[in-house]
């Protein structure tokens, strides 16, 4: 018998289309958010199944993307080794030594990780640098993150390699709710 997440949401992309829905589920060591995304990446039809994987102090541990977009399967593997690097499909990622946290570029989803570890008191800001999945590269990319939680259900964020910034408003939860310009929740649960 499969087992009911334990949160549930859907996002809407507004910058094109596309939909999101990803459960969170909890066990007594560890946590797991699992997904699937559709939409348009560069006019490219995408539909990916993933997993992120952590401990209970929210460091991730491993993940998994599969998959296709157009006409190519993909499936990646990722994990952070014991001693802190990051392997994708089994090979050194030394660009993003350091990082933290794992993002994944086409979900919002990744986005409750540094918001869960961090756990931010108002007013209160960190950096948190993440592992980013770039997909058309498939590779892991150094992306640095700077949040500031600006008011119980918004953060002030920042990815200065990206020169993107924005107020995201949160669930309860940590889930994303409003991504400007990129994402809108339709349902939680």
């Amino acid at each position: 018998m499969v087992q009911p997440p334990e949160q549930l949401v859907v996002w809407r992309r507004v910058d094109g289309p596309g939909h999101d829905a990803c459960g969170l589920w909890h066990t007594d060591d560890n946590w797991r958010l699992r997904g699937t995304a559709v939409f348009v990446l560069d006019g490219i039809p995408c539909w990916l199944d993933y997993e992120v994987c952590g401990n209970l102090s929210w460091r991730t541990r491993t993940a998994r993307v599969t998959g296709w977009m157009g006409g190519q399967a993909l499936d990646v593997r990722i994990c952070l080794t014991a001693d802190g690097r990051w392997r994708l499909n089994g090979n050194d990622q030394p660009a993003v030594a350091g990082c933290t946290d794992l993002d994944f570029s086409f979900t919002p989803a990744t986005n409750l990780i540094p918001l869960r570890r961090l756990g931010l008191a108002v007013g209160s800001e960190a950096q948190a640098a993440a592992a980013w999945l770039n997909l058309l590269g498939q590779r892991l990319d150094r992306l640095d993150q700077h949040y500031r939680r600006s008011g119980d259900d918004i953060y002030d964020y920042r990815a200065p390699s990206l020169d993107f910034s924005a107020a995201l408003r949160v669930s309860h939860a940590g889930f994303i709710t409003h991504y400007p310009g990129l994402w809108e929740m339709e349902a939680l649960q």
